[in-house]
Parts: C-alpha cells; structure tokens; sequence
C-alpha cells in the first residue's frame, strides 16, 4: 500500500544562482545571433572568388550551396589595363605571386615566408612537388604549415591564396642532394625538368590581377622581410638580388659565407664564341672549370658596406629569387625547356625576355641566403 506523500518543501533560489543563469542566457542567446569570428574580413570578401573555378590567385571560401553543387562559373570581364605595376606596390594595393619548386620542405624556408612584411591579403602562394618519396613527405608537411596560418593564423597572417600542384612527370634524377644536382653531366635533364615544373606553376597560377611574380626556390631560407618592397622599387622588368650561402670555415674556425647562384651573369665573347661552335642541342654552363665562360658573374661583384640598392645589367639570371614584372610573362617570357641560343631554363629566360624587349638588372650588394646542406 502506497504511503501518503507530505508536504513537499521548494527549497529557494538564491539571488546568485539567478544571476548566473541570466548571464549564461544572455551570452548564449548573444552567440547564436551575431555574426562569427572575423575570419574573413569584408576586404578579403570583396576580392573572393565567386566559383572554385574562378582565378586561383582569388580567395575563395566554400559556400553552403543546397545540394553541395555549386552553379556554373560567371563570365567575368577582366581589363589588364587597370592592373598597376609600380615602383610602390604597398601603396597601390598591388597583387603578388609567390612561386615555388619544391622537392623538399625546409622549415627555415616557410619561417622566412612569414616574416615577409608586404601584406599577406596581397600575396598568393603557389608550389608543384614531384611525384617521389620526398616529394610526397614535402607535401604532407607543406600542408600542414598552412593549415596552421590559414585556419588558425591572424587574418593578417593569412595569405590571399595558395595552390599547390603536383608535377605530372618523373624527375631526371632521383636524388636531391646538392652534390647529385650540381653535377654536370645532370645539368640539361635536371634543368629542362626544372623548366617545365616552373612554366606548369606558372601557366596555373598567373591571375589577371597580378602585378608581380616572384619566384623564390624552396631553399632560400634568409631574405630581408622588406624583400618584395625592395625589389619593387627598382621597378625593373627582371630585378634579382645576389644569392649567397652561410657555412663553417674551418680555416677561420668561426661562420663566414660565399657566393651561391653563379647564373646571374653579363655576357662574355669567350661565351659567345663557345656557343657559336655547339651543336643546336648544346647548351652553356656556367660555374663549371670544364667550360670556362669567362662571363662576369654577378656572384663575385658584392661589395661589403656598398649601396644594397646598386643596379647592374644582366644576360643570365638565376632563379634562386627573382622578382618579374607580371607583364613580361605575359607577353610570353617563359622557361625554355629546350636550348635557346643555347641557353635553358632560367637563363634561357633572361634571353628571351631579353628577345621582347625586357632587360634583366642585377644588385649585386643585396643578399639573400641559400640553405647549406
């Protein structure tokens, strides 16, 4: 038999308990109704892709599209007559793309990337990896990196976009140490290789709203933050800096540093005569004792205390950094894969810009550093 049920007693809220729960409402109610964290902010919106297939160098933010199916691409008028290059970039809001080889990811290299002071809303990133073992351990890691700044980053940190692409050939050669690439007998596959992964990257990449291209390798891993403002301020069609490499002198038992990027180079008539006498499919070498160019390489011409801002023309430029103004690839500068006047890849570059009517310049106390394996 069920007993009868007493008094029941409330016992009484007090004014405290009240007060926390009237708070936990507000904030709640607060979170569901105002807008989310400013991830992106209204000027990266304004300049956002409206389709993924929409320019790369575009930022583009997912939608929830009904369906997860996104309409078909808009047709977009673009008029390059309105996209700047100037000597003041910052100022002029110009768009710069960052472009990149890479076979191996160095931290140092990343880590130098973002110490760059030219705003990161400005700056598209784009790399091609090769299809090999450390090829594939680069990209895994590579991603991870930006997955760190992109969704976790400072806005301010963040890049405007970022590509990444993978190269659709075999490599020439299997290692990437530095004494196998270096190697003479490699040069043209190597190179020729190396042509082809920077004209793919380029040819994805290149948006209608750039206005600088600047290719940095994947083992330069010290520039100056003010590197692209520095080299924008010559406003010269091709402006590369001198690429020089930190080391341990034995002799001196302390850190010293040597040239590194012996492809920036003025042309020499012992050059000249030598490519005169090649087959069509003979390409010159520079750096190497087995073919003495004579050629005044811009890697010897630094002068310590000198004006970082001194110009000097150049036939040969290297591509360990070099700054392009984006109108010269588009009136079709690119990497020849083949010899051009016997020249390949970077340096078959500076000639046949120099073909259209663009001049490379060379600065000779302005450095940047090579990794040291």
């Amino acid at each position: 038999m069920a007993r009868p049920l007493g008094p029941v007693r409330l016992k009484r809220t007090s004014p405290g308990t009240i007060a926390v729960g009237i708070v936990l409402v507000i904030v709640i109610l607060y979170l569901l109704v105002s807008p989310s964290a400013p991830d992106f902010s209204a000027a990266r919106k304004a300049t956002a892709a409206l389709h993924p297939l929409s320019p790369p160098t575009s930022p583009f933010r997912k939608s929830s599209a009904v369906g997860g199916k996104a309409g078909p691409p808009p047709v977009t008028r673009y008029n390059l007559n309105n996209v700047t290059i100037t000597n003041d970039p910052v100022g002029n809001r110009e768009n710069v793309l960052v472009l990149t080889p890479m076979a191996r990811f160095y931290q140092e290299y990343w880590d130098n990337l973002l110490k760059l002071s030219y705003p990161h809303e400005l700056i598209t990133l784009g790399f091609i990896l090769p299809k090999t073992k450390e090829g594939n351990a680069a990209t895994v890691e590579l991603q991870k990196q930006i997955a760190k700044i992109q969704k976790h980053g400072l806005e301010k940190e963040r890049f405007k976009s970022i590509i990444i692409l993978r190269q659709d050939f075999d490599p020439p050669i299997p290692s990437q140490d530095e004494s196998e690439r270096h190697k003479m007998a490699n040069q043209k596959a190597r190179r020729a290789a190396m042509a082809k992964a920077r004209n793919s990257l380029l040819f994805t990449t290149l948006g209608p709203d750039t206005s600088w291209v600047l290719w940095l390798d994947a083992d330069i891993i010290e520039t100056p933050p003010t590197l692209i403002q520095d080299l924008a301020s010559h406003s010269k069609p091709l402006t590369v800096p001198n690429c020089f490499q930190r080391f341990y002198n034995a002799e001196k038992k302390a850190m010293d540093e040597r040239p590194y990027d012996f492809n920036n180079w003025q042309d020499s008539p012992t050059a000249q005569e030598l490519a005169s006498k090649m087959g069509k499919d003979d390409i010159l070498l520079e750096g190497y004792a087995d073919m003495a160019t004579y050629r005044a390489l811009m890697a010897y011409m630094y002068e310590a205390g000198a004006d970082i801002h001194t110009e000097v023309p150049l036939d040969g430029v290297g591509g360990t950094a070099l700054l392009v103004k984006a109108e010269v690839h588009r009136d079709g500068a690119m990497f020849p894969a083949f010899p051009f006047y016997h020249l390949i890849e970077t340096e078959g570059f500076a000639k046949m810009a120099k073909r259209l009517g663009w001049q490379a310049t060379g600065l000779p106390n302005y450095k940047v550093y090579h990794y040291n394996e």
